[in-house]
């Protein structure tokens, strides 16, 4: 800036700080060192709006080297983050195919010997029949739904976040939210409601009295005209109207003002033209109402919206008439009204409560409405109150005052304004959302940081940090706070032991909040930004978790993985749990597939191991992979949260899918990797199923097991019964609805990780209930229906082969919840396995930690 054409030039720069507030603008140098966009007072940036005034500047950058050049600069130089989820899912297909792969040559291998059996017709009939079992377990063992069911899971919880109001733009980014660590939360907006009100009013109540000065609170955190004024012992004001000091208040804040508040029926909210701080003098006017109207509370209620948002600001409009304004100043610091109304003029003041005191010489008395002289006394009251109010509460405040005129005066000169009349002082916030609170109190317990970051200067950073009530837990904020140039001043370490216990970085710039993210991930934290403004776009971009706000940029919103519509802070919070909800359900449905296609994996390599007949057929096989797996599995996706999801710590980022503890619950319930002599239950069962038959069953042939076991000799030796009884379907059909009834019950202990039965019963999840029955009538249909039971080489089974396969299955119920008791009571987690490994996945260094 070279050139002033006005007393004052403001610039409203929230594009760039994210800061509501404009800033004046002057002519002199900036002073500070290291200063940042807000305090460099003689540049103007662009794309930033212009409030109030006239000047002249030179361009002194363009494009690139432009403010918002730097911006644009800082996202292109950042790349898009792969998700912890895809990270994991990865190495664990990758690992699982090995492993599967492994698993098929050897079962091929196992049965070599069995290549020149008689009923095979020779040694590569029989090597292509047992090459056709291996080919058919590669595809029964290796869950291909998995990425349809996790796609599923994730859209399905996208759905549930948008009903709160968390709309998700990157589908893999829902479930990097349960892993969250910090929350690097924006100030103006998120945690606060980015919309000015008056807190408080200080009147003189009466000189007669030793407490000279009144205070009244105000209810009311938004541009609403719905609020409430208290006195000092908490009570309501029925009529504040009543009350004189408070009447001039109402009158100076409607007439000495230049904004408009009115109401968007599109957005169904209220919103304001103009100067913030205006707006909320325009609010406190119409919650102190008018006079002479007993009614007048339920009459405005009464009232639309739209008429509401400024009836009794228009009221005092059309009461007086303007004659006259003399615009505010940074040398006077206050501006002044001149009105007219049934022969009188009157002159109303507001400005910077130090400007108006010290023009004041009278005061006007709350109680009775009269006006005494100002005393020195008084002033140093007032002052001393003033103190208080900007100093320990951090309110911006103002102050009021009037003049009667002489009749007929048209014009204002700055000699006008003295001698006043003080009505009173107003102390206005940005107030914090009354939710907040209790959403930081549920990170803390969650294991998660919050960190809040705003360019606002840091005492009323803090102060807005203790009125939110969530940082009670810090003495004082030394040591936690931090401005931009006082961190960049610390050495490398000392940076690293600050971001250890930061909870407060004021006075940022964009760089500083990318620079912030990095170094929090440099430490291996998961971190979710919030942002608004341009100046957010690299910040967000770089983050784990990028959350716009719904009210924010569209530039904000482009560069970020999830959008607030409602600007709320507790939306991120419930989001969080909803995070963490999709992963149980994803580690879920990933424990119920593997557990059930590795245990017919089990089936298989036991049934060769022990040399009897193959128990299933390739395309039983198949049929229980594709269609009795995979709707009980989508199903789990719907699963309800645990009671205790945000009690819970944050998971690590490098934590596999599945651990240590889980690993050993799949070698009891259903897998067996490593041991496939262990026999895991479900190939167990599978296995007796088939065993039982033609042992013990009544409508079997109840051979000895030692027949059974040289069954592919029975044609070259006499025996006492067919050969052909090995070709029965039955034993088959039994082993085979074993294997479904057991994974549909195994379905339900899927319901929670760790949570029995009894607290989360079945009908919790009314899809995996309907899922199970509809298999069952899947399965129903091919044992029974002729074509179908000759295709699948199945056979309608009696009452008695029902019962047993109910016995040999509903134990896998009794065993998970034996499980899960010892892993809500943390024993699971102190277990300690003598494998080369503790998980089932490798562990690896992220790359990019």
């Amino acid at each position: 800036m070279v050139e002033m054409f006005s007393d004052q030039l403001r610039v409203d720069q929230a594009i760039l700080t994210g800061e509501s507030c404009s800033v004046e603008k002057e002519l002199a140098c900036t002073l500070t060192t290291k200063a940042v966009y807000q305090d460099k007072t003689n540049i103007l940036f662009s794309g930033t709006v212009v409030v109030s005034g006239r000047a002249r500047a030179i361009v002194v950058g363009v494009g690139a080297n432009t403010a918002m050049g730097s911006i644009r600069d800082s996202m292109l130089q950042t790349g898009d983050e792969v998700t912890p989820l895809k990270k994991k899912l990865d190495e664990f297909g990758t690992f699982l195919a090995k492993v599967i792969a492994g698993i098929c040559v050897l079962v091929w291998v196992v049965n070599i010997g069995h290549f020149r059996d008689p009923a095979h017709g020779g040694f590569l009939q029989g090597a292509i029949h047992y090459f056709k079992i291996a080919v058919a377990l590669a595809v029964a063992a290796i869950p291909e739904g998995l990425p349809a069911v996790v796609t599923t899971c994730l859209a399905l919880g996208t759905k549930r976040m948008a009903r709160l109001n968390a709309i998700v733009r990157s589908l893999p980014s829902v479930e990097t939210l349960g892993c969250t660590t910090v929350i690097c939360s924006d100030k103006t907006g998120t945690l606060t409601t980015n919309m000015m009100s008056v807190s408080k009013i200080c009147v003189a109540h009466s000189v007669h009295q030793s407490a000279m000065l009144a205070e009244y609170s105000v209810s009311g955190t938004t541009y609403a005209p719905e609020g409430f004024i208290f006195d000092n012992g908490g009570m309501k004001l029925e009529f504040p109207a009543q009350h004189p000091c408070l009447l001039q208040i109402a009158m100076c804040s409607a007439l000495c003002n230049e904004s408009v508040l009115q109401y968007n029926p599109d957005k169904g909210d209220y919103e304001k033209i103009g100067e913030s701080t205006e707006v909320a003098l325009r609010v406190l006017a119409e919650k102190v109402g008018l006079p002479g109207f007993d009614s007048m509370p339920s009459a405005l209620n009464m009232l639309s919206k739209h008429e509401r948002a400024s009836y009794c600001n228009h009221y005092w409009e059309n009461q007086f008439k303007k004659v006259s304004i003399l615009e505010f100043s940074r040398d006077r610091k206050m501006m002044s009204v001149l009105y007219s109304r049934k022969n009188m003029e009157v002159m109303f003041s507001k400005g910077a409560p130090e400007s108006i005191i010290s023009r004041c010489t009278s005061i006007l008395c709350n109680d009775d409405g009269s006006t005494v002289p100002l005393t020195t006394n008084m002033q140093a009251e007032l002052e001393a109150r003033l103190h208080s109010l900007a100093g320990k509460e951090t309110l911006r405040c103002l102050a009021l005052a009037l003049k009667w005129m002489p009749l007929g005066q048209q014009t204002l000169s700055l000699d006008d304004e003295k001698d006043l009349t003080f009505i009173g002082m107003v102390g206005m916030l940005d107030p914090p959302r009354e939710e907040v609170k209790n959403a930081m109190l549920s990170c803390m317990s969650a294991g998660i940081r919050v960190i809040v970051v705003t360019g606002d200067n840091k005492s009323t950073a803090e102060s807005l940090c203790r009125k939110i009530g969530a940082f009670d837990h810090l003495v004082d904020f030394s040591g936690h706070s931090y401005t931009a140039s006082e961190f960049e001043q610390l050495s490398a370490l000392q940076q690293t032991l600050a971001l250890q216990r930061m909870a407060l970085f004021t006075r940022v710039e964009p760089s500083h909040k990318r620079m912030l993210v990095e170094a929090l991930q440099h430490q291996n934290e998961v971190v979710a930004m919030t942002g608004d403004g341009v100046n957010d776009a690299p910040a967000l971009k770089k983050a784990d978790i990028g959350i716009a706000m719904g009210s924010g940029t569209a530039v904000a919103k482009s560069a970020s993985d999830m959008v607030l519509a409602d600007d709320n802070f507790a939306s991120i919070v419930a989001a969080v749990a909803e995070g963490r909800a999709i992963y149980n359900n994803t580690k879920q449905f990933i424990r119920y597939m593997i557990s059930s296609n590795i245990g017919e994996v089990v089936c298989i390599f036991v049934a060769a191991v022990l040399g009897i007949p193959d128990t299933l057929a390739p395309v039983q096989l198949l049929w229980v992979n594709l269609v009795t797996d995979g709707l009980p599995a989508t199903a789990i996706g719907f699963n309800k949260q645990d009671s205790d999801v945000m009690r819970a710590k944050p998971r690590k980022v490098g934590e596999a899918v599945v651990t240590g503890w889980l690993f050993f619950r799949y070698l009891v319930i259903g897998d067996a990797y490593f041991y496939p002599c262990a026999a895991a239950y479900v190939g167990l069962a599978t296995v007796a199923g088939f065993i039982w038959w033609f042992v013990y069953a009544d409508s079997g042939p109840k051979l000895p097991y030692s027949e059974l076991m040289t069954f592919d000799t029975c044609s070259t030796r006499e025996t006492m019964y067919p050969c052909s009884v090995f070709e029965d379907r039955h034993p088959s059909t039994v082993s085979m609805t074993v294997l479904v009834v057991v994974e549909m019950f195994n379905a339900l202990n899927n319901l929670s990780e760790n949570q029995s039965l009894l607290v989360i019963p079945p009908w919790s999840n009314l899809w995996l209930v309907g899922s199970i029955i509809l298999t069952m009538l899947l399965h129903i249909l091919i044992l029974y229906v002729h074509p179908l039971s000759v295709l699948f080489s199945v056979t309608p089974l009696s009452w008695a082969e029902w019962t047993v396969v109910l016995y040999l299955s509903f134990p896998v119920l009794i065993i998970d919840e034996v499980l899960k008791f010892f892993s809500r009571n943390s024993c699971g987690m102190r277990f300690k396995f003598r494998l080369r490994r503790a998980e089932l996945l490798p562990k690896r260094e992220m790359r990019d930690k």
